[in-house]
C-alpha cells in the first residue's frame, strides 16, 4: 500500500518532509520518501498540519470509562487503546496502581492475552507499586504497601509477551532486587520514594534506568540533599514527566529539559478513565475523584492520576518550553521507545519500523491516527481519501 501525505510537514529522522509517499508492507513502513510513485492507494491531507510517529505512553491507568485495576482483562485494555489512540497513542502500558498480589498476577495474565489477542497499541504493562514509601505515596491506599520478596519477583521475573515496567521505592528494597528484575527483563523505575540521593544513585548502579513522573510524590532537590530528584538530573537514567499545568509548574519542565534533553524524558499521561469521556468523576478503589478544571482530585485534594492526553501532552509541552514540534515529539514517541528498548520496532517514521502515526492539525489538534498500517481515526482536515 502507498500512502501519499502532502500540504504539511512529516517528521522523520533528522528532517523535515513537506510531502511524503509512504510504503506500507504488512504493519511497517517499507520506505518512506519524496513523492514520484505512479500508484497511491490513499492520500493524506494535513492542511499545514504535522505527520507525527505515533505516541508511545508509558503511564496509562484508564480511559473510555474503563480503569485497568478494576477490570484486568483483555477487553478492557482493548477499550482503554482505542480511548488513547483518538489522541495519537499508538503504544501504551496498562498501569496497575498498588494493589493486592493476586490482582497483579492478573493484570501480567491480562496483558498476556491481550498482545496474544492482537489488542491495538498494547506492548506490556506497568506495575506501579505496591512497593513504594508510604510518606510518597499520593493516593496509593496505605494498606496496600508492601515490601518486594521472593514470592513477587518469581511472579514479576515471570517471561512474557511484554515488557514489564516496574515503579518501586529505592529505598524499600535492596540493590540486589532491582539487579535480579533488571537481568530477567524487568524495567525499573523509581517513583513514591522518599529516596537519599546515595540510595537512588546505588539503584541506578544496580540497574534501575527509569523514574516516574519526575519531580511528582519523591524527595526533592535540596542544595545539601539532592534527593532522587537530584539523582535522577545527575544521571542517565529515562524521566517521565506529567506535563498538564497542575502536576508541575512550567519552569520544572523547561529545568528538566534544560538539563536531560528531549532523548531522555518521555512523555507520559498518567490517565484515569475519564479520558475520552463526558464524565466528571470515577471510583478509585472506594474513592471518589472528581475532574476539576481538567485535574483529578481526591476530596482532600490530593492528586489522583490525570485527565490528559498525548496529545495535549505534547502541545503543552511546546507551549511551556518553546520546544519545536518533532523535539516535543521526540519526547512522546521516539524516547519511549528507547526506554522500552522498542527503538527498533517504534518510535519514528522510518523504514523497517512500525506503521504508527498520528495526524496534527496547525493548532496541534489530533485528525487521525494509524496503527500498524490501519486507519483507526481519520477526521478532516486529515482527510484519508481512496485513490483511483
Amino acid at each position: 500500500m502507498i500512502v501519499r501525505v502532502v500540504n504539511g510537514r512529516i517528521a522523520t529522522p533528522g528532517s523535515i518532509l513537506r510531502s511524503a509517499e509512504i510504503a506500507v508492507a504488512g504493519d511497517r513502513i517499507a520506505a518512506i520518501g519524496p513523492e514520484g510513485s505512479g500508484r497511491v492507494d490513499a492520500t493524506i491531507d494535513l492542511d499545514g498540519g504535522w505527520l507525527l510517529p505515533g505516541f508511545i505512553d508509558c503511564q496509562v491507568n484508564g480511559g473510555g470509562g474503563v480503569l485497568f485495576n478494576d477490570h484486568a482483562d483483555p477487553d478492557a485494555i482493548a477499550a482503554i487503546g482505542a480511548a488513547h489512540a483518538g489522541f495519537g497513542t499508538t503504544g501504551f502500558l496498562p498501569t496497575l496502581i498498588s494493589d493486592t498480589a493476586p490482582q497483579i498476577s492478573a493484570a501480567l495474565d491480562a496483558v498476556d492475552a491481550a498482545i496474544a489477542k492482537g489488542v491495538p497499541g498494547v506492548v506490556g504493562i506497568h506495575i506501579e507499586g505496591p512497593f513504594i514509601n508510604e510518606a510518597k505515596r499520593g493516593i496509593h491506599e496505605a494498606h496496600r504497601i508492601r515490601r518486594l520478596d521472593a514470592a513477587m519477583l518469581s511472579l514479576l521475573t515471570a517471561p512474557r509477551r511484554g515488557r514489564v515496567m516496574l515503579t518501586l521505592a529505592p529505598e524499600q528494597c535492596a540493590p540486589e532486587d532491582i539487579a535480579t528484575l533488571t537481568r530477567y527483563g524487568v524495567i525499573v523505575s523509581a517513583g513514591h520514594s522518599d529516596a537519599t540521593y546515595e540510595e537512588a544513585k546505588a539503584a541506578i548502579a544496580a540497574g534501575l534506568s527509569g523514574v516516574t513522573h519526575l519531580f511528582n510524590a519523591m524527595s526533592p532537590l535540596h542544595h545539601r540533599a539532592p534527593g532522587l530528584v537530584g539523582a535522577a538530573l545527575d544521571s542517565n537514567v529515562w524521566c517521565g514527566l506529567i506535563v498538564d499545568d497542575a502536576h508541575l509548574h512550567a519552569a520544572a519542565v523547561r529545568i528538566a529539559v534544560k538539563v536531560k534533553g528531549v532523548d531522555r524524558l518521555m512523555l507520559v499521561t498518567d490517565a484515569m478513565p475519564t479520558v475520552g469521556t463526558e464524565a466528571t468523576d470515577f471510583m478509585l478503589q472506594g474513592k471518589r475523584i472528581t475532574v476539576r478544571d481538567g485535574v483529578c482530585v481526591f476530596s482532600d485534594g490530593t492528586l489522583a492520576g490525570t485527565h490528559l492526553d498525548m496529545a495535549s501532552a505534547l502541545r503543552n509541552t511546546v507551549e511551556v518550553t518553546g520546544l519545536s514540534v518533532p523535539d516535543a515529539a521526540t519526547m512522546a514517541s521516539t524516547t519511549p521507545a528507547r526506554f522500552l528498548s522498542l527503538a527498533g520496532q517504534r518510535g519514528a517514521l522510518a523504514a523497517g519500523l512500525r506503521a504508527d502515526w498520528v495526524s496534527f492539525d496547525r493548532d496541534l489538534r489530533p485528525t487521525g491516527t494509524w496503527i500498524g498500517g490501519v486507519a483507526l481515526h481519520a477526521d478532516t482536515p486529515a482527510l484519508l481519501r481512496a485513490s483511483h
